[in-house]
């Protein structure tokens, strides 16, 4: 079977946005809430507080997104819920309206696509809420109520808030919050797959799926992509799967996952013993213990061999997300560790993902803290946007580092130094994850050209000829990464 994915990922650069946190809009606009009290947005947020961003904040930022050199957005979801994050959907049909509703959403979509940059929201179809229109009647009229099937009722009286009873239904997680559908049952399928073509049609890009390993009805996942594909064969439907995804990623259900098995090799890689631990243990991926660059490079390989490269080239590439501490937390404020895992996030095969607040330097710990409003100019750190809009620039600028081949040329100690490879374009990577300069030399047997431009970093290059053979000498600083090109 021939595999298709959709070819804009390929050469897409994402913006995770976590629409409450990003952009509160400066413009006057109908609101349905007059005088809001939301929570102060440069303050430490809470667990069920409102800060107030919305979608007209994100269309009055789209020119500072362009800048930057984003030509895609993941939005977390933006459906009616009673949460600040919105995993609680309460009407699939109908953008919250705090966010500014439907109206605020077509226009973003407009604006958005106007610029050439593409939407992916988020769809949570493994659970829905206590305040979801079909569970509320059932909590109204029990047993009587014609959505029982539904949903995973398993005794009476159900029990949706106090917690000294059981609930007596399923929910996600053991989440009496989040009731868990029924998807044995043909209705609730059909309903799903009508979402999901809805939205698809109404002219959204793809669907990123929250939780997608939790249905496991067979064909649920192939009938899905099939109906998203008939209506617009590019959709691109990228499923939250943090581990070995080759059962979703065989060419008829996924595009491709959140690749948090790179964003483990990599923090461990680059932020290595600095990784403070409470950040990362009891998670479901394991950036520690730290990997030597020899551990990284076979570690690097594996990952490359798990999927076939049509796959590989429409993964999500991250670093963090809202489900996760911030990388520059985790790495204890260590900014080299983010700079140099940064570089690795942006010459690697796939669509790389940064998350809101990560180019101007924004920490935060596990959830909620990871979910900080962003932040002020003033308190933006401008060499990290500064090396952001740089890398993206490049790998904008050259094909091989989005579509080109990979391959390491040398994994020794702290040195790791790869090449990405189309035709005759051949760029090479180099970084120095030690704490003291190095100087390595090395045979090169996988390139034809000796590429000696250095696009960004620092470093010294020399190749050496010695007949047939080709040498590359090459000295780092300490902490620090290179793109090497042709002139």
């Amino acid at each position: 079977m021939q595999i298709k994915t959709p070819d804009w990922v390929k050469h897409a650069v994402f913006y995770q946005i976590f629409p409450d946190r990003f952009a509160r809009s400066q413009q006057p606009r109908k609101r349905l809430l007059k005088n809001p009290r939301w929570e102060d947005w440069y303050k430490l947020p809470t667990l069920q507080g409102y800060k107030g961003g919305d979608l007209w904040g994100v269309i009055e930022n789209l020119d500072y997104l362009q800048e930057l050199g984003i030509n895609a957005i993941y939005f977390t979801p933006i459906f009616q819920s009673a949460s600040n994050h919105r995993y609680h959907t309460h009407d699939y049909y109908r953008v919250d309206p705090i966010l500014g509703g439907d109206e605020a959403f077509r226009e973003l979509l407009d604006a958005a696509h106007e610029r050439d940059i593409k939407i992916v929201l988020d769809g949570v179809f493994n659970h829905a809420s206590r305040g979801f229109f079909f569970f509320n009647d059932i909590l109204e009229n029990g047993p009587y109520s014609p959505w029982l099937d539904w949903f995973k009722i398993e005794g009476w009286p159900l029990s949706p808030y106090n917690g000294e009873y059981p609930a007596n239904y399923v929910g996600w997680a053991g989440n009496r919050a989040l009731p868990e559908f029924n998807h044995e049952n043909p209705e609730v399928r059909e309903y799903i797959m009508e979402i999901a073509e809805y939205w698809v049609k109404f002219g959204i890009d793809g669907w990123r799926l929250d939780v997608p390993f939790e249905i496991k009805v067979p064909g649920f996942w192939q009938e899905f992509r099939e109906r998203v594909k008939a209506i617009n064969p590019e959709a691109y439907i990228v499923g939250e799967v943090w581990g070995d995804a080759r059962q979703w990623l065989d060419g008829t259900q996924f595009d491709g996952v959140m690749n948090y098995l790179f964003a483990a090799y990599t923090i461990a890689f680059t932020a290595g013993e600095r990784v403070i631990l409470e950040y990362v243990q009891n998670r479901s991926y394991h950036p520690y213990p730290p990997l030597s660059a020899k551990e990284y490079g076979e570690k690097i390989q594996k990952l490359l061999q798990l999927y076939p490269w049509e796959i590989q080239l429409t993964q999500l590439n991250l670093l963090d997300s809202h489900d996760t501490a911030r990388l520059i937390s985790i790495a204890g404020g260590d900014k080299p560790s983010v700079e140099l895992a940064t570089l690795l996030l942006l010459t690697f095969p796939g669509a790389p993902s940064i998350y809101y607040g990560d180019e101007v330097g924004l920490p935060g710990g596990q959830d909620p803290d990871s979910r900080r409003g962003f932040p002020l100019k003033t308190d933006w750190e401008l060499d990290v946007f500064d090396y952001h809009k740089k890398l993206i620039a490049l790998r904008h600028k050259y094909p091989a580092l989005r579509i080109g081949s990979y391959k390491i040329l040398f994994a020794e100690g702290s040195v790791y130094i790869f090449a990405r490879i189309l035709e005759a374009q051949e760029i090479i990577v180099a970084v120095n994850v030690g704490t003291t300069p190095v100087h390595v030399k090395f045979e090169v047997k996988v390139l034809k050209s000796q590429p000696d431009k250095l696009l960004f970093g620092c470093g010294e290059i020399l190749w050496i000829s010695e007949g047939e053979s080709r040498q590359l000498e090459i000295s780092l600083p300490a902490r620090s990464g290179c793109i090497l090109g042709e002139k």
